[in-house]
Parts: structure tokens; C-alpha cells; sequence
């Protein structure tokens, strides 16, 4: 080796071992990130009523917890309650979970109202906040409408009773399953059963002292810490193994919902399903009645394709469902059979009270705000309208393009001759017929038009 190489080597090594030395730490905390820290509890929030995000959100977030090697995770909660299929997804999540799952109400001031009492009988552990309260877990049905006490014949009044007994054993068969279904949450963890079902059938509520006093829950606890703390030593069991819990100290990592459970968020708010789904409509409508770019009809298929898809995630009344596609079919006849309204206003009428029927639940934020449906008939009424006014002024107007305009215009004969001959009309030369005899020079009058032959009168 040379001298040169040999000096230029060893200036080399100093610089190599002082980078060597800075992106350790860098390849440290890289490794960090793409492998968490085993052993911490992981947080994640319920925040409001319980929907298809909320359960995705929670159904992804568990199975990723076990998988990073999370030693316990716990759920927070405020809510007052939420649509039972997504509340019956996460309590079977629960149930399978690797690891221990401890649902907390939580910050004070908090509640785990209807769908948040059959989670927290169903987690490994029950905590709750001071100042928090769960209960009011009846369920509702809302697909059998109650009967009013109006006056009529005896035939119509045994048809009422009916009904209302029809309503009242299909409310009890919910009922029961509901009693069923939270009893045994509650056996499965040794819980205040009893009170349980106080809760299904008589919307009972308490507040986190007294549940803890009933042995509804396992703990109240100030904040995280203490909720550590407290759980420590305990024992559960999961997916039917003994566990003690050994949470004191532990590290805690806080889940933030990421983008997936935002967009899920934003498409199943039924406000926004039915705006969707009217734009989606109104861009196909514009783009078949006046094909141009195509801007019109791609917006309104990517309005209705994501209308659809939120669709999918809600409990729907398909009669309502029904009813929307076929008041916007009446309305979409309207715009290309114009028949004076009585398509169109069908069609409203339809759309209406599709709208307010379509999703099946009483929770406020998953059905369609009556002001919006106000909105969205009024500004269908006017385009409806609108659409007729033009329709009516079209009518009354005389043809202003096309061979029709050719009527009552002169002309000149070509030729004389009787029957059939040649005019010029506009510069123009036609085959023209006459019922009169015509000489050359001539001025004649067009009264009718037969394809592509003129029918001439001599003025």
C-alpha cells in the first residue's frame, strides 16, 4: 500500500466512526417507530354516538395492539349510545381480544349510555370516572310507527288493535333478546346481572359510585394513572385464560384516529348521503339531457358510487330507499317527458318521505335532518318549476331552426310546370309541388313541408 493511501485511510476512519456514532441514534429511533415498545397499554377513544367508524376504528385498533405486542389496551368513553350492529361488532372484538381490554368512562362529566353499557359489561374491565353515569340500554324500534287514537269505523278500529299488538310483541321480542344478550355479558365476567336487565327494560341509570357499590363495574378511578394502579394485581380472564394484570408503571401510548376512520366518520352522516346522492342524480340528469365534456355525468356516478358506499354501512330502511330512487326516476321523467307536473310532483312527494324513513334508528346524528330535507324538496320543487315554465314557453314559440321555419315563406318557380317542379326558396333549390298551374318567374308561398318536398301556392 502506498504512503498516500495509507495517510488518506487514516483520515478516513475518524470521519467514518463520527458518522457511525450520529446515525446510531437515528437507526435507534427508526427502529422504534416501525417496532413499538412491547408491554405498554395502548389508549384508544370513544367520543360520541357508536357507528360503522367507531367500530372499524376499534375492530383495526385491536387486532394491531396484540400484533405490536401491547400488553393491555383500554377504551375510553363518552357516548350516548349508538347504532346496535356496530355496538355488536366491537363487544365480539372484545371477546376475541389477545389481550385484556378495560373500558373506561372517562373524563368526569362522561356517560356510557344504551350501546356504552353493553361495552362496559363486556370488557375484562369495567372503570369509571367520578361524576360519570351508564345506564338508559332499552332498546328502540322504530319500524313499526305507533298507531294514533283517531275515530273510525269498527273494521278500522280492529285493524288499529292489531297493529298496535303486532307493534307491542315485536317490541317485547326486542326487548328479551337485549335482556338475554347483556345478561350474559355480564355472567361472563361476574357482574350485577340484575341490575342489567333493570337497565334493558326500565332504562335505569346510576352513577359510578353506585355501580361500583352494585359490582356493575370493577373500579372508579380519578385518571390513567390511578386506573393503572388500581387494576394491578386484579385478575380476568382471556379467551378463557387466567390473567394477572401487572399494569403499575406501565408506559402509555395514545391512538389517534388516522384518516380511514375520519373518511368513514364523514360518509355515513346520512345528511351527507342524501346531498350526495341528489348531486349524483342531477349530474346524470344534465350529462343524458345535454351531453357535452362529460364533467356533469363523471361528478354525479362519483356522488352516487359514494352515497352508495355509506349506504351500505347504515342500517337502511329499503322501503325509504325505494321510495328516493323512485321519486328521482319520476323526476328524471319529468325533465325528459315533460307532463305538467304530475310526474314531478309525484316524485317529490316519493322523495320526501323516503328521506325521513331511510335510516332505520333513533340516534339523532344517523338520521337525516328534517331541515335538509325541507331544503333539498324546496330546491327539487323549484328546479321542477322551472323545468315547466320553460317547457310551457318552448311550446307557445314558433320553430326557430329547421325546415318547420320554412312555412309561410315565398319563393320563386324555376320552370313552369303542373304538379311538381323546381323553386328557390333563400337561395336555396327545392323540389316543390303545386295544385295550380306555375309559370317560370312566378312568386309562390310555402304552406306545408313533406320531407324533403315543399308544398307551393302562387301568391
Amino acid at each position: 500500500m502506498s504512503l498516500y493511501s495509507s495517510n488518506t485511510l487514516r483520515k478516513a476512519i475518524p470521519i467514518l466512526m463520527a458518522l457511525l456514532v450520529l446515525l446510531l441514534p437515528a437507526a435507534a429511533r427508526l427502529q422504534d417507530a416501525l417496532q413499538p415498545s412491547s408491554g405498554a397499554v395502548r389508549v384508544f377513544a370513544i367520543d360520541g354516538a357508536i357507528g360503522p367508524a367507531t367500530s372499524d376504528y376499534l375492530l383495526r385498533g385491536l387486532d394491531q395492539a396484540a400484533d405490536d405486542g401491547i400488553y393491555m389496551v383500554v377504551i375510553t368513553m363518552d357516548t350516548p349510545g349508538g347504532l346496535d350492529l356496530a355496538m355488536r361488532d366491537i363487544i365480539q372484538t372484545i371477546l376475541e381480544s389477545r389481550i385484556p381490554v378495560a373500558t373506561y368512562v372517562y373524563p368526569q362529566g362522561s356517560r356510557a349510555a344504551s350501546a356504552g353499557t353493553y361495552i362496559l359489561y363486556a370488557s375484562h374491565i369495567a372503570a369509571m370516572a367520578p361524576a360519570t353515569n351508564l345506564g338508559s340500554a332499552t332498546p328502540v324500534q322504530i319500524g313499526m310507527p305507533s298507531v294514533p287514537d283517531m275515530p273510525g269505523e269498527e273494521g278500522d278500529d280492529e285493524a288499529a288493535e292489531q297493529t298496535e299488538a303486532n307493534s307491542f310483541a315485536m317490541e317485547r321480542k326486542i326487548i328479551n333478546d337485549a335482556v338475554a344478550y347483556i345478561r350474559g355479558l355480564a355472567e361472563l365476567h361476574g357482574r350485577n346481572g340484575d341490575w342489567a336487565v333493570t337497565a334493558v327494560t326500565e332504562a335505569a341509570n346510576l352513577p359510578a359510585s353506585e355501580a361500583l357499590a352494585m359490582n356493575v363495574i370493577d373500579i372508579v378511578a380519578e385518571d390513567m394513572d390511578d386506573l393503572l394502579a388500581q387494576m394491578d394485581g386484579m385478575t380476568v380472564r382471556v379467551n378463557g385464560q387466567a390473567m394477572v394484570l401487572e399494569t403499575d408503571g406501565r408506559a402509555v401510548q395514545y391512538d389517534t384516529p388516522d384518516w380511514r376512520t375520519e373518511f368513514l366518520r364523514v360518509i355515513t352522516n346520512p345528511n351527507l348521503i342524501l346531498i350526495l346522492g341528489m348531486l349524483g342524480a342531477y349530474g346524470l340528469i344534465i350529462e343524458f339531457y345535454n351531453p357535452g365534456f362529460g364533467f356533469a355525468g363523471i361528478t354525479g356516478a362519483i356522488c352516487l358510487l359514494l352515497a352508495a358506499y355509506g349506504l351500505q354501512l347504515l342500517p337502511i330502511n329499503y322501503a325509504g330507499l325505494g321510495l328516493i330512487i323512485f321519486g328521482l326516476i319520476l323526476m328524471l321523467a319529468e325533465a325528459f317527458m315533460p307532463s305538467f307536473g304530475i310526474l314531478g310532483i309525484g316524485g317529490v312527494i316519493s322523495f320526501v318521505i323516503g328521506s325521513i324513513i331511510l335510516v332505520d334508528t333513533q340516534i339523532g346524528i344517523y338520521r337525516v335532518s328534517l331541515p335538509l330535507i325541507a331544503a333539498v324538496t324546496a330546491a327539487a320543487a323549484a328546479a321542477l318549476i322551472v323545468t315547466l315554465r320553460i317547457f310551457t314557453k318552448v311550446r307557445k314559440q314558433a320553430a326557430v331552426s329547421g325546415i318547420e321555419t320554412y312555412i309561410g315563406m315565398t319563393g320563386e318557380s324555376l320552370d313552369s310546370f303542373t304538379g311538381t317542379g323546381m323553386v328557390k326558396v333563400s337561395g336555396e333549390i327545392w323540389r316543390a309541388k303545386s295544385d295550380t298551374p306555375l309559370a317560370k318567374g312566378d312568386k309562390v308561398r310555402i304552406d306545408q313541408v313533406n320531407g324533403l318536398e315543399l308544398v307551393v301556392t302562387k301568391i
